[in-house]
């Protein structure tokens, strides 16, 4: 695999029996003004897995994320959860939860608040007897336990997307969608919430997709890192990360880290190649 390689639209394929917790067949994005953000995709991913969507801006990784989430419908194919089309996701007992970009907190109530009204918005409507152990048990997870109380405007920026995972995680979902959550935060503290993102993945059993630019990332973190490309959006290629867990600084120091690094930069640099030709 080199620059020069020559990349076309890539199947990607949960490992097989595996039962699927998403699955897009020839899912693509057309707007009305007639851009296409998004070829047709053909992506499944298994329950419990970690799997990275890497590429540059306007490759369509958010549109991908979106569709999965029901935010935004597909132009054409069919996408499933858990074998049900997306708008019947109730029906299988699962749910999923969204982590953007920013933390989007509500800067006049406390943390504690912030994360409750999580559970406020779900159609079945959590017991108040159980809402406060709730919060404080994905507290305690996030390790934000004596900030309960807290303003936003009182937390650092990692702690603010500390509070924003919380808050994805109180409903208790099976599938978390997680856009670039740590792109704004500086290399320290985001190796730090790599690091109790990959604790939280193993120890609850959640899907994971995940979106991010930084290759560096992808190897860290992911089971499966699937590569796309800009003009349009599509996916070109996947590589799995075949490494233990947990990871640890060690594991980013290695040579094989390097190697999974390299693999991906001739791939997102052979992507690049195609973009004149499509």
């Amino acid at each position: 695999m080199n620059a020069h390689t020559r990349l076309s639209p890539a199947r990607c394929e949960a490992p097989s029996g595996q039962a699927s917790a998403v699955q897009l067949l020839s899912c693509d994005k057309v707007y009305p003004n007639g851009t296409r953000a998004l070829m047709p995709v053909n992506l499944s991913i298994r329950e419990g897995e970690f799997v990275t969507l890497l590429g540059p801006s306007g490759c369509g990784k958010s549109t991908l994320l979106k569709m999965v989430a029901g935010l935004t419908e597909p132009s054409d194919g069919r996408l499933l959860l858990w074998n049900r089309p997306g708008a019947r996701l109730h029906e299988s007992g699962r749910s999923l939860s969204f982590v953007f970009q920013e933390a989007a907190l509500m800067p006049w109530h406390s943390v504690r608040r912030n994360i409750s009204l999580a559970l406020e918005l779900e159609p079945e409507k959590v017991p108040r007897s159980e809402v406060a152990a709730r919060v404080d048990q994905v507290l305690e997870l996030v390790g934000l336990s004596r900030f309960a109380d807290a303003l936003p405007s009182q937390l650092s920026g990692g702690m603010q997307m500390r509070v924003s995972i919380a808050r994805g995680l109180v409903i208790r979902p099976n599938l978390l969608l997680m856009d670039e959550p740590f792109g704004a935060l500086d290399e320290i503290t985001r190796f730090k919430l790599d690091s109790d993102l990959l604790d939280l993945w193993q120890s609850s059993g959640l899907s994971v997709i995940f979106v991010t630019h930084s290759i560096h990332e992808a190897v860290f973190l992911s089971e499966r890192v699937v590569v796309m490309a800009a003009r349009p959006g599509r996916v070109v290629a996947e590589i799995r990360i075949d490494e233990p867990f947990p990871r640890g600084p060690e594991f980013r120091m290695s040579a094989r880290f390097g190697a999974y690094a390299m693999q991906l930069h001739d791939y997102l640099l052979a992507a690049a190649g195609t973009e004149d030709a499509t």
